[in-house]
Order: C-alpha cells, then structure tokens, then sequence
C-alpha cells in the first residue's frame, strides 16, 4: 500500500524523478538531492510505513533484504573496505522529515563520529 501525497511514495510510483541507484520489486534505492557525503542514497521500501515505529515481526524479511541490497550497494558505490554509515531517524525528536520509513547510506570520506 502506498499514501497518495507521501514524498517518498511519488518516488515509488515514478510520479517525482529521482536517480535510481537501485530497484525491485519491494524496494527502491536514489540519490539524496542534498547529499551529505560523495555517496549518499536513500533507500526505502515500496511499501508505506511511516517509520520504524510500524515495522513488525511481518516486514522481517523485507528488512533484512533492505539491508542485505545496502550491503551491495556500499560495495557498488566503493565504500565497502573504507566504511559507511546506515542512519534511519524515527519521530520528530529522531529527525524523520520525510513521514516514509527510510535508510541514509552515507560514505565516501571520513564521517565524524559524532551523531546529531
């Protein structure tokens, strides 16, 4: 199921262009139009859920195939040797800004340490 004026549903749906990075059928990976790091992409399943909060014991597989294609892609895209951080925020004090469960994966140069 997908919520009509979700963000990150458009994207799903190809009504908003994006460069894909990476898409099947229960997910789809694309570059941040603000990126943070030399790779930044957003991964998210096609599938609403609004955050981690909606996540349950029905969705297991398709989160570890998220993070198993996250895996593919930080080697992909040349960060597997040198590292890479995975980051989803959750709520408003966890600074979810986009109402779509989502996955940052940033890499390319030295991250600071300090989160937030």
């Amino acid at each position: 199921m997908q919520v009509e004026d979700c963000l990150f549903c458009k994207i799903a749906r190809r009504d908003i262009p994006s460069e894909i990075a990476y898409e099947d059928d229960e997910m789809i990976a694309f570059k941040d139009i603000q990126p943070l790091a030399p790779v930044h992409l957003v991964i998210i399943p096609k599938i609403h859920l609004g955050s981690l909060n909606d996540v349950t014991s029905e969705h297991e597989s398709l989160i570890g195939h998220i993070f198993g294609v996250i895996r593919r892609l930080a080697e992909e895209f040349g960060v597997l040797e040198s590292g890479y951080r995975v980051v989803t925020n959750t709520g408003t004090d966890g600074g979810q800004v986009v109402g779509h469960l989502h996955f940052h994966l940033l890499g390319g140069q030295a991250l600071n340490a300090k989160i937030g």
